[in-house]
C-alpha cells in the first residue's frame, strides 16, 4: 500500500488543475435558512451541504465556467452558473416536490428521482427530524412497500417484496459502500454496524432485484446508508433521548440513547471525523407458552395451550424438550422398570398411565436478563492530495452490543462485535475500495439449548422422582376409594409429582445453584452439553468502478466495475463443519452499464450486464434493461419499464452449516461439506443427501400403513403395499446439492404530478427458479434407504413424536416448484389545508405457488397481502414548531419458519411526535411515542409482542 498510494497520486497529478471556491447560502422563499441542502456541481459527484444556518463553501478543481445546483427535500431544485473564482451565490428555493431529489444508487450515477430507471425510496436529514420513532432505522417502515420486522429492541429486519425472515439474506445493506452483513450469518444485524443518526447524509432504498450492478444477494432489495463527509459537514453535533418501553410482560422500563459526532477540516487537504452512539434499554420479552405441533408443509401448526399435556413443549420455554419419549419410554414403562428394580413396590406401575412426561422448562426470562444495548463508533480520515478531485479515505467502524436473534431457535447475542476497516480512493469518475469485516460472537448463546442442557443434568433422577411421587399420590387416592385414572385426579397427580420433582432436583432461577449451572452451560461450546456460540468469521472485499462519460464528452454514461470477495469461516466446529480449521472460499464479478439520453433528454435508455463466479457454482450473468420517458411541458409525467435478473448465492450457512438445533440437525449443501461428520452423529453430509427419505413421504407412508393395519391388514403386507409412497432422496433428484437461486423481475412504473398529488406507482412480477429451500429429510442411523426393513418404526416414531433409529436433518437445497410473486405499490403525497403534508400509500403483495408441486417445500413468503400507511404533519405549524403522525395498517399473514408456522393477526399502529427548534441554541427538542393505541403485536411467531415507546429528545447543531 505504501507503494500504491504515491503511484496513484503521481498518476492523477495530470488531472489536477487550479481550484475554484464558491460560497453562499440557501434559504426558502420566506427567508428562512435551509440546513442540509445539497449543493452539487452538475455533471459530477462533487458537492457539499449547507450548515445549520444555511451557509456553504464549495471547492472545485476546475476553472469556470460551470454550473452548480441547490436542492432540498420538499423544494424545487435550482441552479446557477459559476463564472469566476470566489463567487458568492445565494440560492432561494421555492417549495416544490420530491421528484427532483438527487439519488445515486439506482444507476451508480447522480440523477433525479424522476429519472431513475427503477422505483426508489429516499430518507434524509429532514425525514430524521420528522421521524416518529426513537430510531430513524425503524422509521423506514413508513416508506411504501417496506416491511420492518421487530425481533428485538435493537434488531429490526428490513425487507421488501416478500420472503421475509429475521435472517434476511435476500436483502443487502450498504453503509458508505460497505456490505453491512455479518460474515457468519450473511444477513444484516439491523443498524448494529450502521450509522449514528447525526452522521446520516441520506438513505436510499431500491426494492426488488439489483444484482446487475450490486451482485449476489441484492435480490429482494438493497438499502444504502451514506454518511456525511468530514470536509462538507464540520463541527460538533449531539443528541440525547430518554424514554420508556411499555409491555405487559415486561412492564415499564427506561431506555437511554445518546450520540455525538465531531468533524473538522484541518486544511483543504485533510479532514477527520469521529462519531459514537450508545443505546441501552430492556428488550421486549417473548412469552409464548403454546406448543406448536408441526403439521403438513405449507399449513399452520396445530396450537396446544399451556398445560394441555404433561409433555407440553412451549415455544418460549426451554428445557421442556427433555421428555421420556426421547428414550423410548412413557410414564408407565418407567414405573415398570423401577418396579422391576425394586425402586417401586410390586403392582405400583398399574396405577400409572402410559403418557409421555417432559421436564419443567425454564422461561426465556429465566435465561436472559433482556439487557439490550448497542454501541456504534465510526472513525474516518479523509485526504485530498489535489484539493477536490481525488479523495483518499480510511474508515474504521465498530458495532458492539446485546440483542436477541430468532432463527431456528432463539439466540442471546451478547457482547457481539462487528468490526470493519476500509481504504477507499475516489474521484469524480472512479472509486477503488477495499475493506474487511470481522466478527466475534462474544458471550452469545442459544437459549433453547441452554434450557435443554441444563435439564439434561439429573434428568434420570428427576423422572424417577416424578414417577415415585405420582405412584404415592395415586395410591393415596385409591386407598381413599377414589379413581386415580379419573382425568381430574390425573391432572392433580401430575401437578403434584412435578412440583415435588422440581423442588428436589430443578435449580430455581435466582439461586446460586441455578447460576452455577447456567454459567457452566452457556460457557460450553459443545452442543451436547452446552450452548455457547463461537465465531471469528471474516470477510475481505475489494471493488472498483470507472465512469467513462467525461472521456466520451458526456455523449453517454458508460461504467465498468468489478468486485472480489473472500470468506473465512471460523466457528471451531460449533456452527459450521469447520472443526478441522477455518473454511475459506471466494467469489468475484464484473459489470458494464451504459445510459443514453435521446429526444431532448426526455428518453432514457439503460442497459447493464454483470458476470459473477462463486468457486462452487457455474458463472452467472445478470442483465438489466430499462426505458424511461418524461412527458409534459415541465416533464412532470415520468414513465419507466425495466426487466432485470438477479441471483442469490447460497449463504455461508447454506453451504457449510453443521448445527444441531434440537428438532433437527442443520446441514449445508456445499460439495465440500459432504464428507464432514455432523454434530452428535457418526453420519456425514453424504448420508444426509444420498441416504434419506423425504419427511413428507415418510409421514404419508406411516399414515397409510397405520390405516391399513387398523383395517385388519397384516403389518408386513401393509408395509409392502405402501412402500411406493416412500421417496428416497438417493437417485431421485428430489434434494440435490444447493445451487444459486435466480429471479427474473418485470417492473413498470409512473412518477409525476397528477393534479395536486405527487404520484408514484409501481407494478412488478417476479419469477423465481431454483428457489433456495429448506427441506426436512430422514436418515436411518443404520442401514440404507434401499432396505425398507425397520422403516415402519421410523414412520411411527415421526408420527408419534418419539425418538427412534433415525436422525432428522434440515438440508439446504433448491425447490423444483415454480415460484412467482407479484404486487403493486402506489404512493400519493400532497399539501392539504395550505401547508400540511399528507401522504398515503398502499402495497399489495401476492405469492403464486402451488404447494402440491413440491410438498416438502415451505415458501416462507411471510408478507401481508395488503398494507396501507398514512402520514400527516407540518414542520412549520407555527414558527419553529412542527409535528408528524404515522399510521400503518397491516393485513394478517402466514409466518412460516423452522421455529413454528402461524397466522400473524392484522394490526393498526400509530406513531406521533412534536418538535420545537430553538435557533439561538442550535437545538431541536422532540416528544414522541410509538404504538400509541397500546395493542401489542408480533412480527413473527415465537418473537416478542411489541409494546409502546415514549420518549423525549434533544438534538444540538445538526
Amino acid at each position: 500500500m505504501k507503494t500504491i498510494i504515491p503511484l496513484l497520486v503521481l498518476f492523477f497529478c495530470s488531472l489536477s488543475y487550479s481550484q475554484t471556491t464558491i460560497s453562499g447560502s440557501v434559504k426558502d422563499d420566506n427567508g428562512q435558512p435551509i440546513p442540509g441542502a445539497n449543493i452539487i456541481i452538475i455533471g459530477t459527484t462533487t458537492g457539499t451541504v449547507t450548515d445549520f444556518d444555511g451557509n456553504f463553501t464549495l471547492n472545485y478543481s476546475q476553472n469556470p465556467p460551470f454550473t452548480i445546483q441547490a436542492s432540498s427535500v420538499g423544494f424545487e431544485t435550482t441552479s446557477e452558473e459559476v463564472t469566476s473564482n470566489n463567487q458568492k451565490i445565494d440560492f432561494v428555493l421555492v417549495e416544490g416536490n420530491a421528484l427532483d431529489e438527487v439519488v445515486i444508487s439506482a444507476s451508480r450515477t447522480p440523477e433525479s428521482v424522476r429519472e431513475s430507471p427503477v422505483t426508489i425510496e429516499r430518507f434524509d436529514t429532514k425525514d430524521i427530524k420528522l421521524a416518529t420513532t426513537p430510531s430513524f432505522y425503524s422509521s423506514l417502515e413508513n416508506l411504501k412497500g417496506v416491511d420492518v420486522h421487530k425481533g428485538s429492541l435493537t434488531f429490526n429486519s428490513v425487507n421488501t417484496r416478500g420472503f421475509a425472515t429475521f435472517a434476511n439474506n435476500r436483502f443487502v445493506q450498504l453503509v458508505d459502500g460497505m456490505d453491512n452483513a455479518s460474515p457468519l450469518l450473511n444477513f444484516v444485524m439491523g443498524n448494529m454496524l450502521g450509522l449514528n443518526e447525526l452522521d446520516v447524509q441520506s438513505v436510499e432504498l431500491l426494492p426488488g432485484a439489483s444484482s446487475a450492478l450490486y451482485g449476489a444477494n441484492a435480490f429482494n432489495g438493497i438499502l444504502f446508508m451514506n454518511g456525511k463527509n468530514a470536509f462538507d459537514h464540520q463541527g460538533v453535533s449531539f443528541y440525547y433521548k430518554q424514554g420508556i418501553t411499555s409491555q405487559k410482560a415486561a412492564g415499564d422500563n427506561s431506555f437511554t440513547d445518546f450520540g455525538i459526532r465531531m468533524a473538522h477540516k484541518f486544511s483543504d487537504k485533510f479532514a477527520a471525523k469521529a462519531s459514537v452512539s450508545y443505546l441501552r434499554g430492556t428488550d421486549w420479552h417473548a412469552t409464548d407458552d403454546n406448543e406448536y405441533v408441526l403439521g403438513a408443509v405449507g399449513s399452520v401448526d396445530e396450537i396446544l395451550p399451556f398445560g394441555s399435556s404433561p409433555s407440553h413443549d412451549a415455544l418460549n420455554i426451554y428445557g421442556d424438550e427433555i421428555a421420556l419419549s426421547a428414550n423410548g419410554l412413557d410414564l408407565n414403562l418407567l414405573a415398570q422398570a423401577m418396579e422391576a428394580g425394586g425402586q417401586l413396590p410390586p403392582g405400583a406401575s398399574a396405577l400409572v398411565p402410559a403418557v409421555d412426561v417432559a421436564r419443567t422448562g425454564y422461561k426465556e426470562s429465566d435465561l436472559t436478563d433482556y439487557n439490550a444495548n448497542s454501541l456504534k463508533a465510526d472513525f474516518t480520515l479523509n485526504y485530498r492530495p489535489f484539493a477536490n478531485d481525488i479523495e483518499v479515505e480510511w474508515k474504521t467502524k465498530i458495532g458492539r452490543g446485546n440483542t436477541i436473534y430468532q432463527g431456528a431457535n432463539r439466540y442471546q447475542i451478547k457482547d457481539f462485535t462487528l468490526l470493519q476497516h476500509k481504504l477507499e480512493i475516489r474521484g469524480n469518475d472512479f472509486f477503488l475500495r477495499g475493506y474487511t469485516t470481522e466478527e466475534k460472537a462474544g458471550n452469545s448463546y442459544d437459549m433453547r439449548f441452554t434450557g435443554i442442557n441444563m435439564n439434561k443434568i439429573g434428568a434420570t433422577q428427576w423422572f424417577g422422582t416424578y414417577a415415585g411421587a405420582y405412584v404415592q399420590g395415586a395410591a393415596q387416592i385409591q386407598g381413599a376409594g377414589g379413581n386415580p385414572f379419573d382425568p381430574a385426579a390425573q391432572a392433580q397427580l401430575h401437578a403434584g409429582a412435578r412440583q415435588f420433582a422440581d423442588q428436589a432436583l430443578t435449580p430455581q432461577p435466582g439461586t446460586p445453584e441455578f447460576m452455577a449451572l447456567f454459567n457452566k452451560v452457556t460457557t460450553d461450546p459443545n452442543v451436547e452439553t452446552g450452548s455457547k456460540l463461537l465465531d471469528n468469521t471474516k470477510m475481505n472485499v475489494a471493488e472498483g468502478n470507472y465512469n467513462f462519460s467525461s472521456l466520451l464528452n458526456d455523449a453517454m454514461d458508460l461504467q465498468i466495475g468489478g468486485s472480489y470477495r473472500q470468506y473465512s469461516l471460523n466457528s471451531s466446529g460449533t456452527i459450521f463443519t469447520d472443526y478441522d480449521g477455518p473454511i475459506d472460499y471466494n467469489e468475484y464479478g464484473a459489470y458494464l452499464q451504459a445510459i443514453k439520453k435521446l429526444v431532448d433528454d426526455r428518453l432514457r435508455l439503460t442497459a447493464s450486464v454483470r458476470y459473477d463466479k462463486n468457486e462452487f457454482f457455474d458463472a452467472s450473468y445478470s442483465p438489466r434493461v430499462s426505458i424511461g420517458y418524461s412527458a409534459g411541458d415541465n416533464r412532470q409525467h415520468n414513465f419507466r419499464a425495466s426487466f432485470q435478473t438477479g441471483f442469490r448465492n447460497p449463504a455461508t450457512q447454506d453451504l457449510f452449516i453443521g448445527f444441531n438445533v434440537g428438532r433437527a440437525i442443520l446441514v449445508g449443501g456445499a460439495p465440500a461439506n459432504l464428507d464432514r461428520t455432523l454434530p452428535g452423529t457418526s453420519l456425514t453430509g453424504r448420508d444426509t443427501y444420498f441416504n434419506s427419505y423425504t419427511l413428507n413421504s415418510l409421514q404419508q407412508f406411516g399414515t397409510a400403513v397405520a390405516t391399513a393395519i387398523g383395517g385388519g391388514t397384516d403389518p408386513n403386507l401393509a408395509v409392502q403395499q405402501n412402500a411406493g409412497l416412500l421417496m428416497p432422496v438417493n437417485g431421485t433428484g428430489v434434494t440435490p446439492l444447493v445451487k444459486q437461486e435466480q429471479v427474473s423481475a418485470f417492473d413498470v412504473g409512473y412518477r409525476g404530478k397528477l393534479g395536486p398529488f405527487i404520484t408514484d406507482l409501481n407494478v412488478y412480477y417476479n419469477t423465481y427458479s431454483d428457489f433456495i429451500a429448506e427441506k426436512l429429510v430422514v436418515t436411518p442411523n443404520n442401514g440404507s434407504v434401499t432396505d425398507i426393513s425397520g422403516v415402519l418404526d421410523i414412520a411411527n416414531g415421526l408420527l408419534n413424536g418419539e425418538a427412534g433409529n433415525y436422525t432428522l436433518f434440515q438440508t439446504k437445497t433448491n425447490s423444483v416448484a415454480d415460484v412467482n410473486s407479484y404486487g403493486l405499490v402506489i404512493g400519493l403525497s400532497t399539501k392539504v389545508f395550505k401547508d400540511y403534508d399528507f401522504g398515503v400509500n398502499y402495497a399489495f403483495a401476492k405469492l403464486d405457488f402451488d404447494q402440491s408441486s413440491d410438498p416438502d417445500f415451505s415458501a416462507g413468503f411471510n408478507t401481508p397481502e395488503h398494507k396501507v400507511k398514512f402520514s400527516f404533519g407540518n414542520d412549520s405549524l407555527f414558527e419553529n414548531f412542527g409535528f408528524n403522525v404515522n399510521v400503518r395498517w397491516t393485513d394478517e399473514y402466514l409466518w412460516q419458519a423452522s421455529i413454528a408456522n402461524a397466522i400473524m393477526p392484522a394490526r393498526t399502529v400509530a406513531d406521533a411526535q412534536i418538535n420545537y427548534s430553538v435557533p439561538s441554541l442550535k437545538s431541536t427538542f422532540k416528544i414522541g411515542g410509538t404504538n400509541l393505541g397500546g395493542k401489542e403485536y408480533q412480527s413473527a411467531v415465537g418473537g416478542p409482542f411489541i409494546g409502546s415507546q415514549y420518549y423525549i429528545s434533544w438534538t444540538i447543531n445538526n
